[in-house]
């Protein structure tokens, strides 16, 4: 740094806290020089992101991947009282924040909820809905559906309510005005990033979806334009089940990859030009 800038600043520093013990020369000397060194390893850092950006995933980092979207769980049970840390917390939310959205309009929010009483108030709708929801089930299934455990609203340190809002950079924004449900399914991303980045973590996520939104928007205070998408409950887990629990309970099967692609037209699930892919597909290479 040149010594006319250097006086400057130590000029600056005397002029602004007249009164006051003023920092040395020295002193002085070592911030600016740490602040230029600061700044440079926030350029390199930049730099390396760039050129890591055009680097292939190794071998490792696929397999985590893959790893935390089959070990992936909608958790209700086996929760902790073990808080979650803060760094970790911040990183699932970023992770969150960096999902893909129609036109870059990023239109969610993440409302984070421990009050204990904002989530017993949740937890009374939950109930509520429940009971109206198992209307719509005949015996012997409807004393299965009540048998459930459902959510973990009061058993999981932290609940967050992920929001749209339709009015995120205006009236405009690419890609949604010929489909204007991009913009929840933006927001639907979010949550599935939210949700493998919690499980990379060793964190639990539930997606609690038996819930009423008018009672959700009353309770949080949301604005009207504002549409509550998914509320989640998060925390440590005494374990990850090995398969989804509505699958060990037999409630639905897992459907086999080969019965959910087809080729080329609705319901055409044979086309010569797709052989290959159609018999590993048959293979059904299943691992959750």
């Amino acid at each position: 740094m040149g010594r006319e800038r250097f006086e400057l600043s130590t000029t600056a520093v005397s002029r602004q806290y007249p009164n006051q013990a003023r920092p040395s020369a020295r002193d002085l000397q070592d911030f600016l020089e740490a602040l230029l060194t600061f700044n440079k390893r926030k350029h390199d850092k930049t730099e390396i992101k760039q050129k890591c950006m055009n680097v292939d995933f190794s071998d490792e980092e696929k397999n985590g991947l893959y790893k935390a979207i089959f070990s992936r769980r909608d958790v209700r049970s086996h929760f902790t009282s073990r808080p979650i840390d803060d760094e970790i917390l911040s990183r699932i939310l970023n992770a969150a924040h960096h999902a893909p959205s129609v036109g870059f309009s990023q239109p969610w929010n993440f409302i984070l909820i421990k009050d204990y009483e904002t989530r017993k108030k949740i937890k009374e709708s939950f109930e509520i809905e429940r009971e109206r929801s198992s209307q719509f089930v005949e015996e012997p299934r409807k004393s299965k559906y009540l048998s459930f455990k459902l959510e973990g609203i009061l058993d999981s340190p932290l609940n967050v309510c992920v929001t749209y809002d339709p009015s995120r950079f205006g009236p405009f924004v690419i890609g949604k005005s010929s489909i204007p449900e991009t913009g929840i399914y933006s927001v639907c991303c979010a949550v599935q990033n939210l949700w493998l980045a919690a499980r990379t973590e060793g964190i639990g996520l539930g997606w609690v979806s038996i819930l009423s939104n008018e009672s959700l928007k009353k309770i949080l205070e949301l604005p009207d334009r504002v549409i509550p998408v998914a509320y989640v409950c998060l925390g440590h887990v005494s374990e990850f089940a090995p398969r989804p629990d509505l699958e060990t309970s037999k409630w639905l099967p897992r459907l086999e990859l080969k019965d959910v692609v087809f080729y080329e037209k609705w319901e055409k699930k044979q086309n010569s030009s797709w052989n290959n892919i159609h018999e590993l597909i048959k293979a059904n290479l299943d691992y959750a």
